[in-house]
């Protein structure tokens, strides 16, 4: 069984790799691609999976960072979406702990407010009962529950309810589910784009044209079936086979606020006072996360998403609405952030009427798979490889359900962590945990202050994470990049003293990647121009 890591060596393998026969190729590396590269691995297909970009460069980054069962969805009436949400979410927090984590929500109820008490303890009973939990929410009178949300607005407060549901980081679950895909024997290789889709004498994809945008190479490969998971970006292979294009590309913007500034022990949820849409304040890796908006994405996907000054109007506006007494502003903005949903197209005046179910089309011979939630990938891995199954006549596999990952390292025993510190190595890095502690240099189990990132994680992830670039390391490998002001610029010299050597790169790289960086983060992670946000 493979070590599921990268290493130095790993690119120069790529045109060994793809002269290879494969029974599956993926195209798309966020985490409904790395859900079915694993799961056929395990069930003993040769499968490999390209990304034009890095790993999770998409989507799979730019969550709202919540592994949800969907309250939205039992009031549309989809009990199955709910019931299949909440199943997964109890499996991920067991099965993923230390990465994905329960996190309560305070839901404040206002005289004159929708849902009103009632009505939300009805849809939350409901939740609950799906998942099989007892005794996870509870109504609190008002003095009760502005002492689990002591910021907020008290006029006309009736009281509260606190309910459970669980949080992650969207960027390290795909890369914990493509290392463990590794172990089983799979490929998973980023900065290499499926660019032409080619085909046999009767016009069934049968592989692809790439090109590698580290060496600039162009190279073929070929399998027995060719899967799309490339998200929003879905309808540009899709209309190579003629096919009409049928997604709506949606943005979810975020703000990032210090703990201290926005301090938040349960999560606060809210329905924004212009439009009644949920809006989610919320503590994430030492910050506080306040998003989201759901507004149509017209911009060239291909360049990358950022926040409007509308729509940080409009989280401005819900902040101001429920914590009147924290007077927050821009000033307090440490990092924002966007990303673009893949939601099915039906015609629908309001982008956020729009359904979240995912879809799969067959098309002389690429299945396309797209939409859905980041809480039912494995289940909408599961649906692809039942799509794909008759292309395989000589696979037969049970397709049911199982645990995603092999145990993890216990490091419960270290004196030298933390409770907190071990939970969350054992949860990112699973049965490489260990071999992570031993890694760390001198001071490098010290988390980096205003998060809850160790030095450790970026001599690692340098080391054996498939790291192209500094934004990799910085925005998807670790979140220094939103966790920190600047991007992390004043800790940019002690990051360089870690990883430049593990990189191997010279003086000139490491400073052309840091200014593109740096770059990169004032356009797409910062404020926007603030002559151009409304005043509140």
């Amino acid at each position: 069984m493979n070590t599921g890591l990268w290493n130095k060596d790993s690119r120069q393998r790529i045109p060994a790799q793809l002269a290879q026969e494969w029974d599956i190729v993926i195209v798309g590396g966020g985490i409904t691609g790395a859900g079915i590269l694993l799961e056929a691995a395990r069930r003993g297909l040769k499968v490999l999976l390209i990304e034009q970009r890095d790993f999770s460069w998409g989507t799979s980054s730019r969550s709202s960072k919540l592994v949800h069962g969907g309250l939205r969805y039992l009031k549309e009436g989809k009990f199955q979406m709910t019931r299949d949400s909440v199943h997964e979410r109890q499996s991920l927090m067991h099965e993923a702990a230390g990465l994905v984590d329960q996190q309560s929500f305070a839901f404040a109820d206002y005289r004159g407010r929708k849902p009103g008490r009632w009505m939300f303890a009805l849809g939350l009973a409901i939740y609950d009962l799906m998942a099989g939990l007892r005794g996870a929410r509870h109504y609190y009178p008002p003095d009760e529950f502005l002492q689990l949300a002591p910021h907020i607005a008290r006029e006309d407060l009736n009281g509260g309810m606190c309910y459970i549901d669980a949080k992650t980081d969207d960027a390290r679950l795909v890369l914990r589910v493509l290392q463990e895909a590794m172990g089983y024997g799979a490929v998973a290789i980023n900065y290499l784009a499926a660019r032409t889709i080619l085909r046999d004498q009767d016009g069934m994809a049968n592989g692809l044209e790439l090109l590698d945008a580290v060496s600039g190479a162009s190279h073929s490969v070929h399998a027995k079936v060719i899967i799309s998971a490339t998200g929003a970006w879905a309808d540009g292979l899709r209309q190579q086979q003629g096919a009409p294009a049928k997604l709506r590309p949606l943005r979810g913007s975020h703000l990032i606020f210090p703990a201290w500034r926005l301090p938040v022990a349960q999560a606060v949820s809210l329905m924004h006072p212009k439009d009644g849409r949920p809006v989610f304040a919320y503590p994430w890796e030492g910050v506080t996360l306040v998003g989201t908006t759901d507004v149509d994405h017209s911009a060239d996907l291909q360049i990358e998403a950022a926040i409007t000054p509308d729509e940080v109007t409009y989280l401005m506006a819900a902040l101001a609405f429920q914590f009147p007494q924290l007077h927050l502003t821009l000033d307090d903005v440490i990092a924002t952030y966007a990303g673009v949903r893949p939601v099915i197209d039906t015609g629908q005046a309001d982008p956020s009427k729009e359904g979240r179910d995912h879809a799969v089309w067959l098309e002389q011979g690429l299945l396309t798979v797209t939409g859905g939630k980041l809480t039912t990938f494995r289940l909408i891995a599961l649906d692809a490889l039942k799509h794909v199954a008759p292309l395989l006549p000589h696979w037969k596999a049970a397709l049911d359900s199982t645990p995603l990952f092999r145990p993890a390292q216990s490091l419960a025993l270290d004196k030298r962590l933390s409770t907190q510190q071990a939970q969350r190595l054992q949860g990112h890095y699973g049965q490489q945990a260990a071999a992570v502690l031993a890694a760390a240099q001198t001071g490098e189990l010290e988390t980096i202050a205003g998060t809850e990132t160790m030095w450790l994680e970026l001599r690692w992830a340098a080391r054996n994470e498939a790291v192209m670039h500094l934004e990799d390391l910085l925005l998807r490998r670790t979140r220094l990049g939103l966790l920190l002001r600047g991007g992390g610029v004043d800790i940019l010299p002690r990051i360089r003293a870690i990883c430049q050597a593990e990189l191997c790169w010279s003086d000139e790289r490491w400073e052309s990647e840091q200014v593109a960086y740096l770059s990169l983060w004032q356009k797409h992670y910062s404020l926007p121009t603030r002559e151009k946000i409304s005043e509140l």
